[in-house]
């Protein structure tokens, strides 16, 4: 499993892929309408829901405009608290840190919070290479560990399963990593559960480091919080002696008050609960419980790049609710795989670009998965525009960069597969503003109108494989207008 699916084909040869496997489609049409339904009427309960997101869209925005000064005093705080502090500017960095910061206690195996950021990173084959195993807690993370698979949702990972193939992967593998499944499992969701919570209270109970996410950080106090819906992760954060948690710099909010409109959007949006079942906060660390050493890994990965643009920064106000993915017509069909990313659906498609830049083939393609239909803004609970970013990183794309070096320079990447658009587009232009020029090729296209091709040769075969192209009529509007009209007002 890579957290970074490095090597993977472009969105369109792997979305082709995916769509023709008609489990994986019926898999996702039930959870996604599932999961859409409950959302939509979950948030028809509050009167004040586009109050509550412009307030977050507000807060947000506010937050990664002064992002610098908030950090500082993010850090002072942790570090009043007595945590400690470290920056990293990279996936590599962050890895780095965290391998030394577990080599540090002696330790060989952690206990793991569902963590998006650490996903991204690919933490945990980094610590494989270090001779320190990491174990998903999760239960859809499991379950996606234990199947040596990748995840392929933001909330439920495992949406690309069914409870019969959780159940042979439980069967199957569960022993090799611990306690094994009980004899005679079913694909019932409790023994399921159950078989689940065996497994992972060994790792609990003996595990002495731990490393987690952060939903949000609180610039004035120094306090993380992890919203979930199981528990596991509370007995993460409070049973090892040893907490690490990486976390974006852009999950920092200015206070304690503004926690109260995401712990209202959130779980509406995500898990279309009116409040979180298990919201977890610490600060610091104290004698008398929890953790006794607490360090907080800052991570950056291009995050500061995607700030620096203006129409792009606004992925960053994203609090990973997954509501974008849930009404995406696109994901719905294709799945989570075919993103190429721990962050799939419509924020993918937007995040990914921005955070690795449009120099890879899968990242150059993923700004056109997407029909636009405006679905994912309508759900979004901070107001993200995703089509917006969308035709704005198509626009990067096609006319070649800038893309974006890791913290270092611009740079132009040579524009590939986009000089057919373009040549077509210059000669749309000239045809456009010459009126001698676009009489002349009306009345040709009219004439040989018998002769047009129903369908277009070569890559245009994709566009005309499921719609006619449009009739030419059998005279240009001037020359009906002048037949009718008997030549007067001539139209130009």
């Amino acid at each position: 499993m890579s957290g970074t699916f490095v090597g993977m084909p472009a969105f369109p040869k792997a979305a082709r892929e995916a769509v023709g496997d008609e489990r994986l489609r019926a898999n996702l049409r039930h959870a996604t309408h599932t999961i859409r339904d409950k959302r939509a009427r979950a948030v028809g309960e509050l009167e004040d829901w586009a109050a509550l997101r412009e307030a977050g869209k507000q807060i947000k925005d506010h937050t990664l405009r002064h992002l610098d000064r908030y950090l500082v005093q993010l850090e002072e705080a942790v570090t009043a608290a007595g945590g400690t502090v470290h920056w990293a500017c990279d996936a590599a960095e962050a890895n780095r840190i965290v391998a030394d910061l577990v080599k540090a206690t002696g330790e060989t195996e952690v206990v793991k919070v569902k963590s998006m950021a650490t996903q991204e990173i690919g933490l945990n084959e980094a610590l494989e290479a270090e001779g320190i195993r990491a174990y998903e807690t999760d239960l859809a993370e499991l379950i996606v560990q234990l199947a040596d698979d990748r995840p392929s949702h933001i909330l439920v990972p495992a949406i690309h399963r069914n409870r019969g193939e959780i159940r042979d992967i439980f069967h199957d593998t569960m022993g090799k990593w611990g306690r094994p499944a009980p004899d005679g499992l079913t694909d019932e969701p409790a023994e399921l559960a159950e078989a689940a919570r065996l497994h992972l209270r060994e790792r609990f109970l003996r595990a002495k480091v731990a490393i987690s996410g952060a939903n949000f950080m609180v610039a004035e106090s120094g306090t993380l919080v992890v919203v979930e819906s199981e528990g596991n992760g509370r007995m993460c954060l409070t049973l090892p002696e040893t907490l690490i948690s990486v976390v974006g710099i852009e999950k920092v909010v200015p206070t304690w008050r503004d926690l109260e409109v995401f712990l209202q959007t959130l779980p509406r949006s995500s898990t279309a609960e009116r409040m979180n079942p298990y919201t977890s906060t610490w600060t610091g660390t104290v004698d008398s419980d929890g953790p006794t050493a607490f360090h907080l890994v800052l991570l950056d990965n291009g995050r500061t790049d995607t700030l620096a643009d203006e129409v792009g920064r606004q992925a960053l106000r994203c609090i990973r609710c997954s509501a974008c993915l849930n009404v995406c017509p696109v994901y719905e069909r294709a799945g989570g795989h075919a993103y190429g990313s721990v962050y799939p659906g419509p924020i993918g498609a937007i995040l990914s670009p921005q955070l690795r830049g449009t120099t890879s083939e899968i990242d150059a393609s993923l700004p056109y998965a997407s029909s636009l239909c405006g679905a994912c803004y309508d759900v979004c609970p901070v107001a993200i525009d995703i089509p917006e970013v969308l035709v704005h990183l198509r626009e990067r794309v096609a006319q070649g960069g800038p893309t974006v070096t890791r913290g270092e320079k611009v740079v132009l990447r040579p524009a590939r597969g986009h000089a057919a658009e373009r040549a077509a587009m210059r000669a749309a232009r000239w045809v456009l503003g010459s009126p001698g020029a676009l009489r002349t090729g009306q009345r040709f296209a009219a004439r040989t109108r018998r002769l047009h091709p129903r369908t277009l040769p070569g890559p245009g075969r994709a566009w005309t494989a499921s719609r006619d192209l449009p009739e030419m009529p059998p005279e240009p509007f001037r020359d009906w207008w002048q037949r009718t009209n008997g030549g007067k007002g001539e139209v130009q």
